[in-house]
């Protein structure tokens, strides 16, 4: 089986988009800004509400839009290079893997919603507006930013399919917004608890 060069650079792309992923912004900021690693801080977590609560608005701000731009950085490159956009997504579901699981932290990273919705404006940014809006929707009704964000997420791929009616990207999009919307499971049994 001969593999082709353009074969070569997709598997190159998606390995530099997982490693992309793996560079922590959070973890990156509070060195920078206090000298702490962030995992031992506040929630212990290394996304930017976290960094937000142990470093203030500056460090909130910094890994917010770290982590938005590198999952945009990847899918725009992609586009960029005219990679097909079944390639652009699994740069994207990259990237985010990348996030969660970096193995420059052994594998232990945030939870992917800021580098999701920065991936998801790059690739198609009609469907991250109307992530949004469902996002204001649901909270306005439930009143919390977990549960608002999880439905939204989840409506993604079928807001992208209403745009463009194309099936392999749309399946490709499902797992990348599952699993975004799974890694929160954690915020949502302790809103449970706290109901209880």
């Amino acid at each position: 089986m001969i593999i082709k060069m353009e074969e070569l650079q997709w598997g190159l792309y998606l390995l530099l988009s997982y490693l992309a992923g793996g560079l922590m912004t959070g973890f990156l900021v509070a060195k920078a800004l206090k000298g702490v690693d962030l995992r031992n801080e506040g929630s212990g977590n290394i996304g930017a509400r976290n960094a937000g609560r142990v470093l203030g608005p500056a460090g909130f701000l910094l890994t917010l839009a770290g982590d938005l731009v590198k999952a945009g950085m990847v899918v725009w490159a992609a586009n960029h290079l005219d990679y097909p956009q079944y390639i652009q997504l699994l740069g994207f579901l990259a990237v985010i893997i990348g996030h969660l699981y970096p193995i420059f932290l052994k594998f232990q990273g945030g939870k992917g919603v800021a580098s999701f919705i920065g991936g998801l404006l790059v690739f198609h940014w009609l469907s991250a507006v109307l992530v949004a809006a469902a996002f204001l929707l649901f909270y306005s009704i439930k009143r919390s930013l977990t549960v608002a964000g999880l439905f939204a997420f989840a409506l993604a791929p079928f807001f992208y399919w209403l745009f463009e009616k194309r099936w392999l990207e749309t399946l490709i999009l499902i797992p990348i917004s599952l699993i975004v919307v799974y890694v929160q499971k954690e915020d949502i049994k302790e809103r449970i608890m706290l109901k209880e």
